[in-house]
C-alpha cells in the first residue's frame, strides 16, 4: 500500500508576553516574540519581535521586523525591518534593511545580495 504524503505546510508560531526561553529554537515557518528568548533561533519564514519581545543570541531568517529589544547577530536573507519601537545592538548581515524613524540602532551591517554576492560601492571608474 503507498503511503500519501501530504504536502508540508509552513507554522506560525507565538511565543506570548511573559514567557521566557534559554537554548535553540529552529522553525520551519514564521515565529513571533512577545517573551524573553536567550539563545539562538533558525526561522525558515518570518522572524517577528513584538514590542514587548526581547532576543539575545542568535538569529537566522528570510525576513524579519523588530519592534522589541534585540542585542544579536543577525543573518536575514531578505528584508530586515526596524519598527520605531525597535531596540537594536549587535551585528548585521542582510539583502535590504529598513529602519524607521524613532528605531534605536547600535552595531554593525553587512548588505549582501541573494546568492552571496556583497553590494560594491559606486565608484568613479565603474560609473
Amino acid at each position: 500500500m503507498a503511503k500519501i504524503r501530504e504536502p508540508e505546510m509552513p507554522s506560525i508560531n507565538i511565543m506570548g508576553p511573559g514567557t521566557v526561553i534559554k537554548g535553540e529554537i529552529s522553525v520551519n515557518g514564521d515565529f513571533r516574540v512577545d517573551g524573553t528568548l536567550i539563545g539562538n533561533i533558525h526561522c525558515k519564514g518570518k522572524m517577528v519581535v513584538g514590542q514587548t519581545g526581547r532576543i539575545e543570541g542568535e538569529i537566522i531568517a528570510q525576513n524579519a521586523d523588530f519592534s522589541g529589544d534585540v542585542k544579536a547577530t543577525v543573518k536575514v536573507t531578505e528584508l530586515l525591518t526596524f519598527k520605531e519601537t525597535a531596540i537594536f545592538s549587535g551585528d548585521i548581515t542582510t539583502g535590504k534593511l529598513a529602519i524607521e524613524p524613532g528605531a534605536k540602532f547600535s552595531g554593525t551591517c553587512k548588505m549582501e545580495i541573494p546568492g552571496g554576492g556583497e553590494v560594491r560601492p559606486i565608484s568613479d571608474e565603474t560609473a
